[in-house]
C-alpha cells in the first residue's frame, strides 16, 4: 500500500484531483493495491467559510476521479479525504473507492466524528459532525477510518477494533507545533498514540498527513505506518511531498492478537463495559 503525502492547491478541486489521479497511477505502477491520501486532500484544509465552494457529494467525487482513472491497467483502491456536501450539510469526510480497469465502486464514506475547536482549529463552525463508526469490508480486508482528531480520543480506535477493523486508515491535516530536536511535538504525539493503539488492539495504523503551507501554518508531513506489534514499517519525511510504500500482511494481526489477547478480553467483557458506560451517563 501507499501513503501519498502531498500539498494540495487551496480550493482548486479540479487541479487537485488531476494530481491525485497522477499519484494513484504512480503508486499503482509501483505495485500498490491501496493508495491513501490525507485529510481534505481535494481542497486543502483551512477553507473556513469557503468549504461550500469546494465540497462535493461522494457520488460526484467518485465520478470525477473515475473519469481521470479510465486508463488504469490493474485494480487499485483509493482512500481520500474531502469536504462532503450531503443533503444540504457539510462534512469533513473520507471516501474509499475500488477502481478496476473496467469498472469502479464507491465502497464507504466516513464523516469525522470529533471536530477540533481549540488553538488554530475551528472546524465545528463550518462543518457538521459525523455520527457513525467507519468500519467496513473491502476486497483487501476489513478497515476502519478515523480522521485526524478522531484518533486523539482512544474510544474510537477501540470501537473500530471491537467491530472488526484490522487496519486503521487515518488521514490527517496537522499543523506543525512545538518543535524540539527538529521534530514537531504533534508528530511525536501521533507516534506515541498510534503505537499504543496498535499494541493494545493488534491492528495496523496507516497515518497519511497533509503537507504544505496555508495562511502561515505549515502542515507536518511525516506520514507513518505501524504494524500490530508497534514496529514502524515506514515513515515519510517532514514537510515535503512523498510517496511512502509499505507491505501489509493481515496474517500478522492474528499473530499479534494471539500473543497479546487484550482485544479478546475486551470483547468478552463488552456487555458489562456497555452497562458501565450507560451508568456513567
Amino acid at each position: 500500500m501507499a501513503c501519498a503525502q502531498f500539498a494540495p492547491r487551496k480550493a482548486d478541486v479540479s487541479q487537485n484531483l488531476d494530481r491525485i489521479a497522477e499519484i494513484t497511477r504512480q503508486a499503482s505502477d509501483a505495485g500498490a493495491d491501496l493508495v491513501t491520501f490525507p485529510e481534505s486532500a481535494t481542497s486543502a484544509y483551512f477553507l473556513e467559510g469557503g468549504v461550500l465552494e469546494s465540497a462535493l457529494t461522494a457520488e460526484a467525487l467518485h465520478a470525477q476521479l473515475a473519469a481521470r482513472l479510465t486508463s488504469i491497467e490493474r485494480p487499485v483502491d483509493v482512500m481520500l479525504g474531502f469536504y462532503e456536501l450531503e443533503v444540504g450539510n457539510l462534512f469533513n469526510s473520507a471516501a474509499y473507492f475500488e477502481f478496476q480497469p473496467d469498472r469502479s465502486e464507491l465502497v464507504h464514506v466516513y464523516r469525522k466524528f470529533f471536530l477540533p475547536t481549540y488553538g488554530v482549529f475551528d472546524e465545528e463552525r463550518f462543518v457538521s459532525r459525523g455520527h457513525e463508526l467507519g468500519v467496513f469490508r473491502s476486497r483487501l480486508g476489513r478497515f476502519g477510518i478515523l480522521i485526524c482528531e478522531d484518533v486523539w480520543h482512544s474510544i474510537l480506535p477501540t470501537l473500530c477494533a471491537v467491530y472488526g477493523a484490522e487496519v486503521l486508515l487515518i488521514p490527517s491535516a496537522s499543523p506543525a507545533r512545538g518543535f524540539r530536536d527538529g521534530v514537531p511535538e504533534n508528530l511525536k504525539r501521533y507516534e506515541r498514540m498510534l503505537r499504543g493503539i496498535v499494541e493494545e488492539h493488534g491492528v495496523y495504523a496507516v497515518n497519511t498527513h497533509l503537507v504544505g503551507f496555508e495562511g502561515g501554518k505549515g502542515f507536518v508531513g511525516g506520514s507513518l505506518v505501524l504494524d500490530p506489534h508497534g514496529h514502524v514499517l515506514g515513515q515519510a519525511p517532514i514537510g515535503e511531498d512523498h510517496l511512502l510504500l509499505v507491505e501489509i500482511d493481515t496474517d500478522v494481526v492474528s499473530i499479534a492478537r494471539a500473543q497479546t489477547p487484550l482485544l479478546s478480553d475486551l470483547q468478552s467483557a463488552w456487555t458489562d463495559i456497555c452497562r458501565l458506560a450507560a451508568r456513567g451517563r
